[in-house]
């Protein structure tokens, strides 16, 4: 692309987290002059938050674009966690030991089989285990658990040290990464984005603006038109387990489980449409512990290290909103992954990168042109 010559930059990106900063590292490596602007600390809202799960078939219901997208997106991980290591030096922690789905009644059962039956005829890697099976390779599981489903695909990186890497990245790829810097106001002149006004006072100017602030995003003015994206919060907690032997991210009706290196296992996640309501909740602390030891019952009475919460940016139908928006030229979404921002940074990162420096489209039904024609 033709870019601006009068030492401004080419791209100003709103929001650093995992997303962002993984997109001003891709067009940094492109050549392009990058500026991301975050409100907080780098990473430190969804992109802290998460677990970190690279799992979308355990959680997918059925085969459709979206699915598409978050197989896509896994497939680059091993590349994008090596690649990083020697860009930075920071291990983000990749694990691909797969992922167990726990069955516990027998309406979880029949999930299950409805489940492995389109994931087998798709051609996609899934095993069926019974109970014992399952206890066979993750022997701290519950003698309740009926059977399982193993997906050795589904794998999972450290998103707090993802987010680092990242951040270090697209500092030594070029960017000019801008802690504490919120933009409140999109600048427009004839008929195209060309930057952003600060809430300090102040404008970045920029050949193109790249909005990805996660919850937060929809509360940039200046839009051409609402921006649907809302905060989900989500309660998580960890446990100091290092004598608990688990290898494998476990999943269940009521929860999940992600073994770290360092000994905690993280135990997630509420879904409560609150608002930006910041309270972790005695509630939330409970139904945690009990999803918990459900699956892995000598969890119970381990030490409790951290409980901690994060807003995911939802959209209406929960899939992300990714390309230009079709009301203003040089404006790109990367917004409303939902509960897969962890899992679509490099793909999203790729889909605005091409846009951007290679003028290819994004998927059109991922458009924010789904909601404005639905609104209309």
């Amino acid at each position: 692309m033709s870019g601006a010559s009068d030492g401004r930059p080419h791209v100003v990106i709103v929001g650093g987290g995992v997303i962002g900063c993984a997109v001003a590292r891709e067009l940094g490596h492109a050549g392009l002059r990058v500026t991301v602007l975050e409100r907080d600390e780098p990473g430190a809202n969804a992109s802290w938050a998460a677990a970190g799960m690279l799992s979308p078939l355990a959680e997918a219901d059925g085969p459709d674009e979206s699915l598409s997208l978050l197989l896509d997106s896994r497939k680059r991980y091993p590349e994008l966690a090596a690649t990083l290591q020697r860009e930075t030096g920071v291990d983000v922690a990749y694990r691909d030991e797969g992922t167990l789905l726990v069955a516990f009644t027998a309406a979880d059962e029949d999930v299950l089989v409805r489940r492995h039956a389109w994931i087998a005829d798709a051609g996609h890697p899934v095993e069926r285990l019974s109970g014992a099976a399952a206890r066979g390779i993750e022997p701290v599981l519950s003698p309740d658990v009926r059977s399982a489903l193993r997906f050795p695909g589904d794998h999972q990186v450290d998103n707090r040290l993802l987010a680092k890497a990242l951040w270090i990245a697209a500092e030594r790829a070029g960017a000019d990464m801008r802690r504490g810097e919120q933009a409140v106001r999109l600048l427009r002149r004839g008929g195209r984005a060309v930057g952003v006004e600060l809430a300090a006072g102040g404008e970045v100017e920029a050949d193109w603006v790249v909005v990805a602030g996660g919850s937060w995003s929809g509360q940039l003015e200046g839009l051409p038109g609402p921006l649907p994206v809302r905060p989900v919060r989500g309660q998580l907690l960890a446990f100091h387990a290092p004598r608990t032997p688990l290898r494998h991210v476990v999943d269940s009706a009521s929860g999940y489980l992600v073994p770290r290196r360092d000994g905690r296992i993280i135990v997630g996640a509420t879904v409560e449409e609150v608002g930006f309501e910041r309270e972790l909740t005695p509630e939330a602390r409970a139904s945690l512990i009990a999803a918990a030891t459900e699956m892995v019952p000598e969890l119970e009475g381990a030490e409790i290290t951290e409980h901690w919460l994060g807003f995911r940016p939802g959209t209406p139908d929960n899939r992300p909103i990714l390309g230009v928006d079709p009301g203003l030229e040089r404006l790109v979404h990367a917004v409303g992954h939902y509960r897969n921002g962890i899992l679509l940074v490099p793909i999203t990162a790729r889909i605005v990168a091409d846009l951007i420096v290679e003028g290819r489209p994004a998927v059109e039904s991922f458009s924010i042109g789904r909601f404005r024609q639905a609104d209309g």
